[in-house]
């Protein structure tokens, strides 16, 4: 593999997507819009009429029909819920972000397959108490692996529990699962970065917290992020290009033919917006370093955990063999990804090995 070369491939989209020109147009206009929206003269009603407006917006994207929170991203609307939904014991699964984990580290974990699933039999015995908070992510960020939500929420209601979906790495590109409340992250799917939302079925299930969004988050508003984050929720067609899919199936059998693992063939139900790739060889840290230097972003599992030198939580989890696990990578596609670039992935994936 040579030196860098003048145009770079970035791969690595689950960690954060470029920003969509729609998304950018709409902040440009949210900034022409500079007042706050919670203050009560004009300049402040009109900031608030296009922030209600992309709020309209996002929850008619999305196909949601409860209410929709602003927030800074994924994280804070984590803790929102985690800290103030009116609910008993947490639970949350083994293979959860950190975002989940971190907030909730005195939360029961539940248990996942060796395929990524989550083991729905333990499950049933875990929501057997008073009104559990059970937190499951629709996409793996790791792996790509996405969850039987449906039957997740028909066992979590039966209980009398409320269910959390972490849909960071899912909304934008595929529907919304049956939830109580879901976690959406804009610069996931093309939207700007530092904006985000919860979306929660009835403001009952939350305890207020004063301050904005109907007392339910502190902080001003950002009336730009929520307008580019309606922009990037509202662009039309399918969140992959449509010759991206094939690509994708030729760099599976590339990592196939020459010996490496597929992570996508041993899951329960792959996505193809993240994929975990394991070289026969060569550790991750080391394909990572090489990749780049040949002119390919890619990553070694979450972003906020991928500067550690321990064994990914969810390879742990779903039983990987630590030096497997140790061998894996990252591979994650966007809207702005094409066939040429998985291509040319192929050809330097199989030149390393």
């Amino acid at each position: 593999m040579s030196a860098v070369p003048d145009q770079r491939i970035y791969l690595d989209h689950a960690a954060t997507t470029p920003l969509r020109p729609e998304a950018k147009a709409a902040m440009e206009e949210g900034f022409a819009i500079w007042a706050n929206p919670s203050s009560p003269h004009a300049e402040g009603r009109k900031a608030k009429a296009a922030l209600e407006d992309a709020r309209a917006r996002c929850k008619a994207a999305l196909g949601w029909d409860g209410e929709l929170i602003f927030t800074s991203g994924a994280s804070e609307a984590a803790a929102l819920v985690l800290h103030h939904a009116k609910a008993g014991a947490r639970l949350v699964s083994a293979v959860e972000h950190d975002c989940i984990l971190g907030t909730a580290k005195e939360a029961e974990r539940l248990p996942v397959r060796a395929d990524g699933a989550l083991d729905l039999e333990l499950l049933r015995e875990a929501v057997q108490r008073e009104k559990p908070l059970v937190a499951v992510q629709q996409v793996n960020s790791e792996t790509g692996n996405c969850q039987d939500l449906a039957t997740i929420f028909e066992i979590v209601r039966e209980a009398g529990g409320l269910l959390l979906a972490d849909c960071a790495q899912g909304a934008g590109k595929m529907a919304l699962p049956p939830c109580d409340m879901a976690i959406i992250s804009a610069h996931k799917f093309g939207g700007p970065i530092g904006i985000g939302a919860l979306l929660v079925r009835n403001y009952a299930m939350l305890e207020p917290v004063g301050g904005h969004e109907r007392g339910y988050r502190r902080g001003t508003e950002n009336l730009p992020g929520a307008m580019g984050m309606a922009a990037a929720l509202t662009v039309e067609g399918s969140y992959l290009p449509d010759d991206v899919l094939p690509a994708r199936d030729r760099l599976a059998e590339t990592v196939r033919s020459a010996g490496g693992t597929w992570w996508a063939d041993r899951l329960s139900d792959p996505t193809p917006f993240v994929n975990a790739v394991a070289m026969p060889a060569m550790s991750a840290t080391a394909q990572v370093m090489r990749f780049d230097m040949a002119g390919f972003a890619v990553s070694q599992g979450s972003a906020c955990s991928s500067g550690t030198m321990k064994t990914s939580h969810v390879m742990q989890a779903i039983a990987a063999d630590k030096e497997l696990a140790d061998r894996t990578i990252r591979v994650s596609l966007g809207w702005n990804t094409t066939a040429e670039e998985l291509d040319g992935f192929a050809k330097a994936w199989k030149s390393l090995t």
